[in-house]
């Protein structure tokens, strides 16, 4: 039987959409058929685990999904409730062929969709796509698979555990789950860690009641910075929506970006993996790329995404990469995107350093930037102004990186501009060395946004 999905949930990282406007149980089931077909004939194995977070929609969805898998002959494991770093744990653990994960990741409640992987590495934009154009003309194979139940939570916190590396040092941690899916593996892997922890919204909940589960956005931060400055905590943690990004607080309740933490942590990294190389996304500070060559490293500029950069992991062998987002990617991990490991990374360095986190952030050079903005234009316009901009500035004979979007080198510092492959948007940053640049640079911006009839 045929099926067609509403075309704007085939994104170029994974599949996203409203539940019962652009996504429902339906089109779940022909997701699950979709993908054990392409499992079925891309890979050695039949073997599929399936986990889901914990929005409301999700048991729905994960039944639908296994349900379709099941129709194509997979043999589907069900591995449960979780964050999507779960999945992926288990699908190295139970050594299956590929892994689907139920999520809406950090979007509002009333979102939900799916992660898929093959093997280690996840699908690409061209692959999703196919599943479209298979399920539009019903290009399916037929089987009778399994289903059968493994628990992987205890043995994915142990993993967790086993990389803690205590030094010695008892430190005072602020740790905020958002209502996400990784608030019963933070909890339980908090026993685990000597100290003293402040345990904040760990209880799994799809209205996320507490505040939206985004730890890159500051007013998201809120509640766990006042639990960092009225318990006097060393540092404040905290994770998205489905668990695969972290977001941090020094011990002052300063913000850490995601490319601030990818200073300290490349700094660790490099320590033990000299002239590496480490991967950071296009909307990355200019600081991070030159602390990293400062430090013995190989800095690589790399598109925005998880399963862009796990490619170029696997291509060029970097020990570590990370996005201002706060997905980290360490090749120590399976080059998988979980942010309880990046923050079982961050507490080692702490543990053996005399230095508090709040310190190692004033030892980074500091620039004056804009916060990661998102300008609405219809998905699709949105690639369309990219292009009228970058040649307006290649005429102009600017210095530009095209390699994702738009990355303007100028006299000030640099600004950004590029479509957001999730989203019906225009992502932007600039950096400067003065408050003055990045004044200039963001009225530039602005210039060239209102050119192509976008006005902010």
């Amino acid at each position: 039987m045929k099926h067609n999905f509403h075309p704007s949930i085939l994104r170029a990282y994974d599949i996203r959409g409203i539940v019962d406007k652009t996504i429902n149980v339906n089109d779940a089931h022909y997701i699950g058929r979709a993908f054990g077909t392409y499992v079925a004939r891309n890979a050695k194995g039949k073997k599929i685990c399936v986990g889901f977070d914990g929005r409301h929609s999700s048991p729905d969805f994960e039944a639908a999904i296994v349900e379709g898998l099941i129709s194509t002959g997979a043999d589907v494991i069900r591995v449960g409730r979780g964050p999507t770093p779960m999945l992926y744990h288990a699908v190295k653990y139970l050594m299956a062929d590929a892994g689907i994960m139920i999520t809406g990741s950090h979007n509002p409640p009333s979102h939900n969709g799916c992660k898929m992987m093959l093997d280690k590495l996840p699908l690409k934009d061209e692959e999703i796509q196919l599943l479209g154009s298979m399920a539009a003309s019903g290009d399916f194979i037929n089987g009778s698979g399994s289903v059968s139940f493994e628990e992987v939570f205890d043995e994915y916190v142990k993993s967790l555990s086993d990389a803690f590396k205590s030094g010695g040092k008892r430190l005072k941690i602020a740790w905020d789950a958002g209502n996400g899916a990784s608030g019963e593996a933070m909890e339980e892997l908090t026993k685990y860690i000597p100290g003293e922890h402040a345990i904040l919204n760990e209880k799994i909940d799809g209205d996320f009641p507490a505040h939206h589960p985004d730890p890159s956005v500051e007013e998201n931060m809120e509640q766990l910075k006042n639990a960092v400055l009225e318990n006097g905590c060393d540092l404040g943690i905290a994770f998205d929506g489905d668990g695969d990004r972290i977001g941090a607080l020094d011990g002052k309740g300063r913000m850490i970006m995601g490319d601030q933490l990818m200073v300290l942590l490349a700094r660790d990294v490099l320590a033990q993996h000299e002239g590496a190389i480490v991967i950071a996304d296009v909307k990355s500070s200019q600081v991070l790329f030159d602390e990293v060559a400062k430090a013995g490293g190989k800095p690589l500029m790399w598109k925005t995404g998880h399963s862009l950069i796990k490619y170029k992991m696997a291509e060029v062998g970097a020990q570590l990469a990370g996005e201002v987002s706060g997905h980290i990617f360490y090749r120590a991990n399976n080059c998988f995107d979980d942010g309880l490991y990046a923050a079982v990374r961050l507490l080692n360095i702490l543990a053996f350093s005399n230095e508090s986190l709040a310190e190692m952030l004033d030892s980074i050079p500091k620039t004056f930037s804009t916060a990661e903005g998102r300008i609405d234009v219809a998905d699709e316009r949105k690639f369309k102004v990219i292009e009228e901009i970058k040649i307006k500035v290649q005429h102009e004979g600017a210095d530009v990186n095209d390699i994702d979007g738009l990355r303007v080198n100028t006299k000030d510092g640099w600004w950004l501009l590029r479509a957001s492959n999730t989203q019906a948007a225009l992502v932007s940053r600039c950096e400067s060395s003065s408050a003055e640049g990045l004044k200039r640079l963001e009225a530039g911006l602005k210039q060239y946004l209102a050119g192509s009839g976008v006005n902010i």
